[in-house]
């Protein structure tokens, strides 16, 4: 599988191949070979059916019935490869060459790559495509950058500071403690402390304990489990107990997260209803249980537990079999390849749960989780030992 944006003849071309032949989209519009003129290019597929945008002209090409996932398994290069012989005879259509030109701010499933000295793996004979030291975006928040003798500087707009305009001046000298997050609060010429797991109070200043999780609507936490790489991902399993008066939240997402093609277990509600979906590579998803499933939302606890053996889904709602359903009879894709890691209540600060989940769920979770067990394990997880903010002790009443 491959997917390759090039250049052919000044058109740009995309080319993609998920497992069943060579989709070409290229361009109607030559670029600009003058130097001067930043272009806007958007390319990718959402399933089979390929897309190609330059310069707010879009070209879709609807692809035939067959293979909708990209299995790359390989690292991600930009503007050539370490040797092209890597390059596959099919992604360009003449013999490969390295780009010539500059290339900024992009960004992969609305995740932006930092295109830096520190952050790839690797590169050669890449240079500042402004040339001078102030480059693309070293001033943060619409400063503006001026090159010095010593180096550059920023100037700041109004709310403000610091060397790259990193720093709100609502949070200047901000109060907040233990690993929390300063959050600037303009309209009230104030800020908010988002605390770190474990910690809680205005400043987040005050240690907390808890065995049940309680979860405001901007909170999560991240588990990564120690056992991943004994399990057996062709029968996982997951339970834990819930309580919430929502109709929309995600509960939980067995998998990294990352892109769309990561496998996932997602347990939530949606419209007032549970929602299970299981993606074990070509985004399968299990049906929404039925409507007279859906007293979940009136505060009391509700145990789940969704069990994939295979291609098959079984799950339990309070020790009652409520959907038991094999998503792909062929079998063409039988273990949940999750990664290890577990999202509760949401996901990382500043990534929303709609746009993560590309719709499946709207909202971060609101309510409270406990007793989660992974597998067949014989202890619960430990919630408090994990990555996470907002997130408070379940069993105080405020």
């Amino acid at each position: 599988d491959f997917l390759c944006v090039s250049l052919v003849n000044g058109f740009v071309q995309l080319r993609y191949n998920l497992g069943d032949g060579t989709v070409i989209l290229q361009t109607f519009q030559k670029v600009h070979a003058n130097g001067n003129t930043w272009h806007s290019l958007k390319a990718g597929r959402v399933g089979n059916e390929g897309y190609l945008d330059l310069d707010g002209i879009n070209i879709t090409q609807n692809a035939s019935p067959g293979m909708n996932a990209l299995d790359t398994r390989t690292d991600f290069f930009v503007g050539g490869v370490s040797s092209l012989n890597l390059v596959n005879s099919m992604a360009v259509e003449n013999e490969p060459t390295s780009f010539t030109g500059c290339i900024r701010e992009i960004v992969i499933n609305n995740r932006e790559l930092k295109l830096t000295v520190t952050d790839p793996k690797g590169g050669a004979n890449v240079g500042d495509c402004d040339g001078t030291v102030c480059g693309y975006t070293v001033c943060k928040n619409n400063g503006t950058c001026q090159v010095e003798k010593s180096g550059f500087s920023c100037s700041c707009p109004p709310e403000w500071i610091g060397s790259t305009c990193e720093q709100s001046i609502h949070c200047s000298q901000n109060r907040c403690g233990a690993q929390s997050l300063c959050v600037p609060q303009p309209t009230s010429l104030s800020y908010t402390c988002v605390c770190a797991l474990g910690w809680s109070g205005k400043y987040c200043d005050q240690k907390i304990k808890f065995f049940i999780a309680k979860f405001v609507g901007n909170s999560y936490i991240k588990y990564t489990d120690p056992c991943y790489g004994k399990r057996d991902l062709q029968n996982s399993r997951i339970s834990l107990n819930f309580t919430t008066n929502q109709t929309e939240g995600l509960i939980v997402w067995m998998g990294k997260g990352e892109d769309e093609d990561n496998d996932f277990l997602a347990i939530g509600l949606a419209n007032g209803t549970l929602k299970v979906v299981v993606n074990l590579g070509e985004r399968i998803s299990v049906p929404l249980i039925p409507s007279k499933y859906s007293t979940c939302c009136d505060e009391r606890w509700h145990f789940i537990t969704v069990v994939q053996n295979q291609t098959c889904i079984k799950v339990y709602l309070d020790e009652e079999l409520i959907i038991f359903e094999d998503i792909d009879p062929q079998r063409k894709y039988t273990a949940l390849n999750y990664g290890g890691i577990c999202y509760f209540g949401g996901f990382e600060i500043g990534r929303k749960v709609n746009i993560v989940t590309t719709g499946l769920f709207q909202k971060e979770f609101i309510g409270k989780i406990k007793d989660v067990v992974l597998f067949q394990d014989s202890t619960k997880i430990q919630l408090m030992k994990a990555e996470g903010y907002n997130v408070y002790n379940g069993n105080d009443r405020s």
